[in-house]
């Protein structure tokens, strides 16, 4: 199953497509570019499911996200935490260098936008909820 996970905002967004295994694109996108992206990615990707984190704009991308793929059933996921979460993966995937090293990672703030961690962490709620129904339901009887 490929997933478009979005950490929804007023002015930018989160955007991520993979699936359990794999990441197969993520950026950080304006909300005024953000249907042009979900289209594009979608044929791309054959997506099969959309996941909006349940914050900040969220009614606005879940509204565009209805009426730009009316086909694809779209999923809230809590996004508690996640922000905090990015943040933390941010650095470990690009560790502070120079002078900055010396500061808490606490007093940092990343220089670009980290949205698209976010979405990763969205991805992977959506992921283990999944996973915890289906150890909690049994398995599905429409899949192989």
């Amino acid at each position: 199953m490929r997933i478009l996970a979005i950490d929804p905002g007023r002015e930018k967004c989160g955007v991520i497509v993979g699936d359990d295994n794999l990441v197969l694109n993520r950026a950080v996108v304006s909300t005024t570019n953000l249907a042009s992206v979900l289209r594009e990615w979608c044929d791309r990707y054959r997506v099969t499911q959309v996941i909006v984190g349940d914050k900040t704009g969220r009614e606005e991308i879940r509204r565009l996200v209805a009426n730009e793929l009316p086909g694809i059933p779209v999923a809230m996921i809590q996004e508690i935490g996640t922000s905090l979460m990015a943040r933390r993966r941010y650095f470990a995937d690009h560790p502070p260098r120079g002078w900055r090293r010396l500061l808490p990672l606490s007093m940092q703030v990343p220089p670009e936008p980290y949205d698209d961690y976010a979405a990763v962490i969205i991805l992977e709620r959506f992921l283990e909820t999944g996973r915890l129904s289906a150890a909690k339901h049994g398995p599905d009887p429409g899949r192989v």
